[in-house]
């Protein structure tokens, strides 16, 4: 129990530090004492080092912060729910499906996110945002129908690869036939970016994903009933088509909303559910779910340190970085699949 409150204990300075670093690191070169300036209400010497601090910076180690818990947590609900430790957002087809959802909003309407209106008051972030929850809840409900008709994890990945594929293919024809800016937007967007929330949209977005965390602690209790089966759970007492809706919304929200304004990142989802079993030792949620969630925020602010590395030469795509750090942890999660006990 001690080494457990260590662990959390590690992890939580870690992300301060990390969050820090953030804050104080950037491709606009600012001087330490500056920065301290800034975040203490000063006025910085240029104008424009307390517009980057607080209208760029800021807002994207917030929007890494919550995307990565966001991830991380949507991937070990549904590596639960499938008992199967290669499930995810992006294996299971789900990102795929909320990327097609941006692509129908962006493509269709020939504009960039921040350009789109569709119909009464949606201004345009909103309007990417529910196609995106469409686009994901749509994947993950077949999902769950499948589920029920196969028990074969490795079919019902292959199903979710499949259906992955199949949006893919729709967003192929909504490129050939959009407009090249069309395009040019969306191709950017494809690449992840933590900078696609501003300091008007934070309100928003960690709102939205907060809803969704809430409704994943709520579940602590079920997650650990479905370990030992569907069956088991029942006989606890545990509503499981209940739990599964409310895992559908909270997987859809977490997904969605953070496919749509950062792009369709890779692995966080994946792997970083088994870099926090790994330090726990442990697949009980109680413990489990909290630590995925921090570990998905060090692990998004770590890859958003590393794109503005380059500094002024540019900022490198998010999904160049997370499969370096993400595909060791699957290789050795399927090397030493039978020496890890996951599911128990």
């Amino acid at each position: 129990m001690t080494m457990k409150y260590r662990i959390w204990g590690g992890i939580v300075l870690l992300l301060v530090l990390l969050f820090a670093a953030n804050l104080f690191l950037g491709s606009a070169r600012i001087p330490f004492r500056a920065v301290l300036g800034i975040l203490a209400g000063e006025e910085g010497e240029k104008t424009a080092w307390t517009y980057i601090v607080w209208q760029t910076r800021f807002p994207q180690a917030v929007t890494a912060l919550f995307a990565g818990a966001s991830l991380a947590v949507a991937g070990l609900m549904l590596q639960t729910v499938f008992a199967n430790p290669l499930a995810g957002p992006s294996i299971l087809g789900i990102d795929s499906g909320a990327s097609l959802g941006v692509a129908l909003v962006m493509l269709l309407c020939g504009g960039t996110v921040g350009a789109v209106t569709v119909g009464l008051t949606f201004s345009g972030y909103v309007a990417v945002v529910v196609g995106a929850f469409a686009g994901a809840a749509l994947i993950l409900g077949l999902i769950i129908f499948f589920s029920t008709l196969i028990r074969s994890n490795v079919m019902l990945l292959i199903i979710g690869m499949m259906m992955g594929y199949i949006a893919s293919s729709a967003i192929s024809l909504l490129n050939f036939f959009a407009t090249a800016e069309g395009v040019f937007s969306y191709t950017m967007w494809g690449m992840g970016d933590f900078s696609g929330v501003s300091a008007g949209q934070l309100p928003f977005f960690c709102g939205i994903l907060s809803v969704g965390l809430f409704l994943a602690l709520l579940l602590m209790k079920p997650l650990n009933a479905l370990l030992l089966g569907e069956r088991y759970a029942g006989n606890l007492g545990i509503n499981v088509r209940r739990v599964r809706v409310v895992l559908l919304i909270s997987t859809g929200l977490l997904t969605a909303v953070t496919t749509a304004f950062c792009g369709p990142i890779a692995f966080i989802g994946l792997a970083v559910p088994h870099i926090a079993r790994l330090l726990l030792g442990t697949s009980n949620h109680n413990f489990l779910l909290p630590v995925t969630m921090l570990c998905g925020a060090v692990i998004a602010l770590l890859c958003n340190l590393i794109s503005v590395l380059p500094g002024s030469a540019g900022v490198i795509p998010l999904n160049a970085i997370t499969p370096v750090l993400g595909a060791p942890v699957i290789i050795y999660v399927i090397v030493n699949q039978r020496k890890i006990q996951y599911f128990h």
